[in-house]
């Protein structure tokens, strides 16, 4: 294959299921210009790919361009559709899978995994040019037609595991509030020995009451924040204080930390044992940092009068939990919990809290 009209990498070749595959360094700059992501009209059946989520991509792109000294992408995997030719650098045992992989000009590149990446690596060129020269490698196998292609997607997605959203805050050192919420769960005793930093939901005999990803989301309702917006130091303090006077306010807590009660009979008896209660404190307390920003400790000190439950189904069914007595957390749900705990404590609903509210009871009528 001539030089002149090929693309030429510095690769390394490897062996999977008795067929050759080559890992290539590629500048960011030709990322854009080589790599083709099928249109999304083409139904799935004729399609290598999923279609493209459009709103994944500024977060992908500010990744980049916010941490261009510091960002990291694991590799794209593509198919080729035309002639490439691995080329050695010697045929001695050690160097005869380092080498040149040259790829002709008019073959057809489709990636099987990273099309976000693409799409991100594309608009980000746009803002800062000069990335162009850093490099991303890429996985490439030989296409031996869509069929192939498309087994080459499924098996990468089919056997991906996902991490959980609060490993994801546990390894986060940038994020603002991901950092500020480690730092509260180190620091309130509770927190610090029921918090479960790996897991999302947690199993009737988890020696655990809260997940990690549980207090990031609380406090994201407690600020009316979004994740990556900015956090000032006062919003810093009042979760710091904020979440001591709860932990404190809870006596189901207290009795967890005192060891009268198990985390698996707060989960099976009480709704303080579930994301969707924590997560409607969080509404309450953005409430009362907005309106009673003097005595809000107050409100959040009579907490501990509450029957919290589960066999209290005139405050909790339909909100918290359903007919059959499971626990629901939906938007819709942490709102109507947050409504009764208001009434509760006599404050007053909010517009959108009242027309929820009405529509919950002609629902049950």
């Amino acid at each position: 294959m001539d030089a002149a009209f090929s693309y030429t990498f510095p690769a390394i070749k490897g062996i999977q299921a008795d067929k050759e595959y080559y890992v290539a360094m590629c500048p960011l700059r030709i990322i854009p210009k080589i790599f083709l992501f099928d249109e999304d009209e083409i139904p799935p059946e004729h399609r290598a790919q999923r279609i493209l989520n459009k709103s994944r991509i500024p977060e992908i792109t500010n990744y980049i361009v916010e941490n261009h000294r510091d960002y990291v992408f694991s590799s794209l995997t593509a198919s080729i559709d035309g002639d490439l030719e691995f080329i050695p650098f010697g045929q001695e045992p050690s160097s005869k899978d380092l080498g040149q992989l040259r790829i002709s000009l008019d073959a057809r590149f489709l990636i099987n995994d990273g099309q976000h990446r693409r799409a991100a690596i594309e608009e980000a060129l746009k803002i800062e040019p000069e990335i162009g020269s850093e490099t991303i490698s890429v996985v490439f196998y030989h296409d031996e037609g869509l069929t192939k292609s498309q087994q080459i997607f499924s098996d990468l997605n089919r056997h991906a595991v996902n991490t959980t959203s609060s490993i994801g805050i546990l390894y986060d050192h940038r994020d603002k509030l991901a950092l500020v919420t480690k730092e509260l769960v180190s620091e309130i005793p509770l927190l610090k020995r029921y918090t479960d930093r790996e897991r999302v939901s947690l199993s009737k005999n988890s020696p655990k009451i809260l997940a990690l990803n549980h207090v990031f989301n609380t406090n994201l309702r407690l600020l009316g924040k979004a994740k990556g917006d900015h956090i000032s130091d006062e919003d810093k303090e009042f979760l710091l204080e904020f979440w001591k006077v709860l932990t404190n306010s809870i006596v189901e807590w207290q009795d967890i930390l005192n060891k009268k009660l198990s985390p698996r009979d707060l989960r099976a008896n009480f709704i303080v044992g579930h994301g969707v209660f924590i997560e409607a404190i969080g509404l309450l307390g953005r409430y009362l940092r907005e309106y009673h920003s003097e005595d809000w400790k107050t409100y959040i000190e009579a907490l501990s009068t509450v029957d919290w439950n589960r066999s209290n189904t005139d405050h909790w069914l339909g909100r918290a939990f359903n007919q059959n007595g499971r626990i629901q957390k939906n938007n819709q749900t942490i709102q109507l919990t947050t409504n009764k705990i208001k009434s509760l404590l006599q404050l007053p609903l909010l517009e959108h809290e009242v027309q929820l509210e009405n529509k919950f009871k002609q629902g049950d009528n």
